[in-house]
């Protein structure tokens, strides 16, 4: 790379020129090219065995997994019945991206997914950054799904009387956390008894485990278990892992029906009123959930090469697993939140959870079982995923050779599926759920964008070779604007007052849990001893985040308490930086909209690729701020590694140097 600077300076080529480089491009041909010599070369082909149906399988496969066996629990808790139209929002952002997914795969039918069709529109250095992302959607992901499956499958162990110790099947960060919490609601005066359920558990498992010095050991050993088995599979070949999906998603398939079949017996419609009980910003607050029951229909995009006709079975597969999730996701929701008051879901296996307090054991078992097939599935597909991106980057020359290496007999990246599993697997064992699900999804959400953006950078340039599918054109110049201008309308005239709070950066008053949480012992006491002489509470031992929660359900009395507290301002509310930090994401969005404004005037923009942009970066916006901090040092990781390694080694940068 310094030779190369060196020698180009030396012909008084500019920095601009060296700067340049890194967005050199691949070009649809070269890549056409590259596969056909990837056998000279030593990267033996794939077998191609993949149809439209077996696509759509995976697509389902990937998409119904730990979102409706799961995370459905906590977006239904959090926006009520009316979180079918979060499910809609998202399905349609979705299906705006998976336009844009589609064109690319029929244009560019090779592995490699977004990492490759951001080389054809942006070059290498945000090829690098994406194909570096994508490690937070597949590796990320399954870590995820796997940590679900451990939950699930423990369950049904316990079911049949099998009781595994609770520091082997809950990683450690939850039950560090846990252990905090739990200790600073009993010095709060509540009692063990009366903490939920998880606090409970965690509070156990850090208590109970072995100890090697100060450190607890505790571990997520299923979800290592079936991260093992799940790779072997992957590695075996891709006929051995079509036949396993194709059959994992039959069962559950047949479950979820026999779930809508039974439910909806005893659906209640009283349950569904009020219909949004926590308004729009609650129905919102599920965004990361819901969007992570998506995740994986861009899976797809990663088999192409495996598949008989991808520039036309590649896009059906993505948008027929799409539209058939999406009917699934909005049916179960209006059964589950009409078989019992939303604000009763909020638990890890919300299906399981409904049927046992309706006294039907049997569906419990039966859904039980069917979640751990279907998370396995969503392993299977991801697990795919993975080492397919790598093999890609590894042929440009941006990984070690060895990740491209094809095993001769299996046909699969054998080297790429090995250290895929290595990267799941150890993780697994040691990170929490809510972490990694916002993490995959801002890693997915980001992947989206560009991939959105490539297709409208794309768009009218003549030059490039077009595929079969081609995503419909509406031109955006008028009707973008016009949506802006509606939507900015509507915020403030209807939303007035939330708009002018954001704008303005009101300060928010904190919750119950937060404020005792934040208390030392001493400072508990004192509260407690001002509410017991100003009549407030009877007994000094009482549990004050209950007593709080109290007063909690009337805005304007819960304000008068909090204000009177004997305890400084700033753990009564959010203020300042300490809450703008958490908008600028947001902001960041808002700027944008301004630019894409510009941007569809100026080039006549395609409308559906402009809104799936759109549409991602609002969901990435809704994330918080230390996602978006987390993920920032994932990249700087990742650009250290391509300065340090991928840069020079690039087959472009050789091309370059030859010439």
């Amino acid at each position: 790379m310094l030779y190369l600077f060196l020698y180009k300076s030396s012909k008084n080529y500019s920095l601009d020129m060296n700067f340049s480089t890194l967005f050199r491009k691949k070009t649809v041909q070269d890549i056409n090219d590259q596969v056909a010599r990837n056998e000279a070369d030593g990267h033996n082909s794939l077998g191609k065995h993949l149809t439209a149906r077996d696509l759509t399988a995976f697509g389902i496969a990937a998409i119904i997994g730990a979102g409706i066996f799961s995370t459905i629990g906590k977006a239904s808790s959090d926006g009520g019945p009316a979180v079918i139209f979060l499910f809609i929002f998202t399905a349609v952002a979705c299906s705006f991206a998976a336009f844009a997914y589609a064109e690319f795969a029929s244009m560019v039918p090779v592995s490699g997914s977004a990492y490759t069709y951001s080389y054809v529109a942006f070059g290498e250095i945000i090829a690098w950054i994406i194909g570096w992302a994508l490690i937070m959607e597949y590796a990320i992901g399954n870590i995820t799904v796997a940590i679900s499956w451990s939950d699930y499958f423990t369950g049904l162990l316990e079911s049949g009387g099998l009781h595994l110790p609770q520091w082997i099947q809950m990683d450690y960060l939850t039950a560090s956390k846990g252990f905090s919490e739990a200790t600073a609601l009993m010095n709060g005066g509540k009692s063990f008894e009366n903490l939920s359920e998880s606090l409970q558990l965690a509070y156990t498992a850090y208590t109970t485990s072995p100890t090697i010095g100060s450190f607890h050991l505790v571990a997520d050993l299923p979800a290592l278990l079936i991260i093992v088995l799940i790779t072997y599979l992957v590695y075996r070949g891709m006929k051995e892992s079509r036949n396993a999906s194709n059959l994992m998603v039959v069962v559950k398939l047949c479950i979820i029906l026999l779930v809508i079949a039974v439910g909806v017996f005893y659906v209640d419609t009283a349950n569904w009123s009020p219909f949004a009980p926590n308004g729009v910003g609650g129905i919102l607050k599920g965004v990361s959930a819901v969007f992570f029951a998506y995740i994986g229909f861009d899976a797809i995009s990663t088999t192409a090469e495996e598949c008989k006709d991808p520039q036309r079975d590649l896009p059906k597969g993505m948008m027929w697993a799409i539209i058939i999730c999406t009917i699934l996701y909005v049916i179960i929701a209006l059964v589950l939140t009409g078989m019992m008051n939303y604000a009763d879901l909020n638990v890890g296996d919300p299906l399981a959870f409904v049927f046992d307090k309706l006294d039907l054991k049997w569906m419990s078992g039966i859904i039980a079982v069917s979640a751990v097939v279907a998370m396995a599935s969503v392993l299977l597909v991801f697990q795919m995923g993975q080492p397919r991106i790598w093999m890609s980057m590894s042929r440009d020359g941006l990984l070690p050779k060895r990740f491209s290496k094809v095993h001769p007999k299996y046909k699969t990246p054998s080297y790429a599926t090995i250290v895929t599993g290595f990267v799941v697997a150890i993780p697994a064992l040691f990170l929490n759920l809510t972490m990694v699900t916002d993490l995959c999804s801002i890693g997915t959400l980001f992947a989206f964008v560009l991939v959105c953006a490539g297709v409208l950078v794309l768009q009218n340039k003549p030059d490039i070779p077009r595929g079969k599918f081609k995503t419909p054109y509406l031109n955006s110049k008028y009707i973008f604007p016009l949506l802006i201008l509606v939507g900015a309308i509507i915020a403030f005239t209807v939303n007035k007052k939330a708009t002018m709070d954001f704008i303005t950066n009101e300060k928010q008053i904190n919750n119950p849990t937060t404020i005792v949480t934040s208390l030392e012992e001493t400072q508990v006491k004192e509260v407690m001893t001002y509410l017991q002489q100003n009549l407030l509470v009877k007994d000094a031992s009482a549990d004050l985040e209950e007593v709080l929660s109290k007063f909690s359900e009337d805005d304007n009395a819960y304000e008068n308490i909090v204000n009177s507290l004997p305890i400084d301002n700033n753990l009564k509310y959010e203020s300042g930086f300490q809450l703008f930090k958490h908008k600028i994401p947001m902001w960041i969005f808002l700027l944008s909209l301004v630019y894409f404004a510009s941007w569809s005037w100026r080039k006549n923009l395609s409308l559906i690729p402009l809104l799936g942009l759109v549409c991602c970066l609002y969901m990435m916006a809704e994330l918080s701020v230390w996602n978006w901090i987390y993920f920032s040092c994932w990249l700087l990781i990742g650009l250290a590694i391509y300065f340090g390694f991928s840069y020079k080694n690039s087959k472009l940068n050789k091309q370059v140097i030859s010439n």
